[in-house]
């Protein structure tokens, strides 16, 4: 791969700075459960299965410290991203392992090798979706810096290209923080993947006139009747492919899965600091007296979505179900945080330091 986000090694976590894409490559060192939760919280790392990657391994830097329990240093991660469901799959790999007498480096290590694996299956299931010379949307970033290698809404498209595919992809550039822009475009620049940068508000225009033909996006949590928690601004892009007539794929692999949870509704929805709207780097945008909203995540129903991109194959949503009985994903715990969705809060406005740059 071109591209990989993360990897441990001698002791370290070492992880792509997410942040500092496109301008310049920077590789963080970190030695402590408390550095990975900081890097999760601020998306210096980032994406579901990444995350859920990085957390493992951070499970294993407290072990070796032994500062925390297996316990403390599963609360302590599972409390910086509570949507994405990897991050508690991760965690609970690791902590089971851990809390077992078992070597927690082994543990993280084949659940990164997993996910490694399903994302590679995933790219092989959904290339004959885009055969010829498609021209595919995709929202935010599902490429190997969410995955830690292929990516999941990337991976087929990949595949796909390596196999003589003529595709195009138009890349929403993914407001507040530019996913699209900063980091999807850039992986498929590394691989001369033909692309172009649209803004988020001309998705429509692109569909409506017929210059795409799918639509394809990653996952952060997938409930057990096909509804998905994604980047916010996905549902708008299912609306506007049903409405044209364009498929609607979503490529996940089984960890982003979450069996427990019936529908889209139960979702924990994150919400971010008011600084990733009202700023642009340190230029202020909107005036200070205006409140700011910034939900990071938004839930397409399942009605719309066409179908499942898996390790698996693809599945139509009324499959999903027995796909979940037949292969469900390992390690589902849960943060307390989860039984709080933002949409019950009643502080209007999420409080947290400017982390972004």
């Amino acid at each position: 791969m071109a591209v990989r986000a993360l990897w441990f090694d001698r002791g370290r976590l070492h992880l792509l700075d997410q942040r500092e894409l496109p301008g310049r490559v920077l590789v963080r060192h970190l030695r402590t459960v408390e550095e990975v939760a900081e890097a999760i919280r601020t998306l210096t790392v980032r994406g579901a299965p990444s995350i859920g990657v990085a957390a493992a391994y951070g499970m294993v830097l407290a072990a070796a410290r032994r500062r925390h329990t297996p316990a403390s240093a599963a609360q302590l991660l599972g409390e910086t991203r509570p949507t994405a469901h990897d991050l508690f799959v991760g965690i609970e790999e690791v902590r089971e392992a851990w809390a077992g007498g078992r070597d927690p480096r082994a543990a993280a290590d084949a659940y990164a090798h997993r996910i490694v694996d399903e994302c590679h299956r995933i790219g092989e299931a959904g290339a004959s979706l885009f055969r010829g010379d498609p021209k595919v949307l995709t929202h935010c970033n599902a490429g190997a810096l969410a995955t830690v290698e292929w990516g999941t809404a990337l991976a087929p498209l990949r595949v796909a290209h390596d196999r003589g595919s003529k595709l195009f992809v138009w890349v929403d550039e993914t407001r507040p923080l530019l996913q699209g822009s900063r980091l999807t475009a850039w992986e498929l620049a590394q691989e001369h993947i033909p692309h172009a940068v649209i803004a988020d508000n001309a998705a429509g225009f692109f569909i409506h006139r017929g210059d795409v033909d799918a639509v394809i996006v990653g996952a952060d949590r997938i409930a057990r009747n096909g509804d998905v928690a994604n980047k916010v601004g996905t549902y708008e892009k299912a609306v506007l492919a049903r409405e044209n007539g364009v498929p609607f794929y979503v490529a996940a692999p089984m960890s982003t899965f979450d069996a427990t949870l019936e529908h889209g509704d139960q979702i924990p929805i994150e919400e971010r600091g008011a600084e990733e709207i009202a700023f642009a780097g340190d230029r202020r945008l909107a005036p200070r007296a205006s409140p700011v909203r910034n939900p990071a995540f938004d839930v397409t129903p399942a009605r719309y979505v066409t179908g499942f991109v898996t390790p698996f194959g693809v599945v139509r949503a009324a499959g999903l179900r027995r796909l979940l009985d037949q292969h469900p994903a390992r390690g589902n715990a849960h943060s307390k945080s989860e039984s709080n969705p933002v949409r019950r809060r009643k502080t209007p406005i999420a409080r947290s330091k400017r982390t972004f740059k």
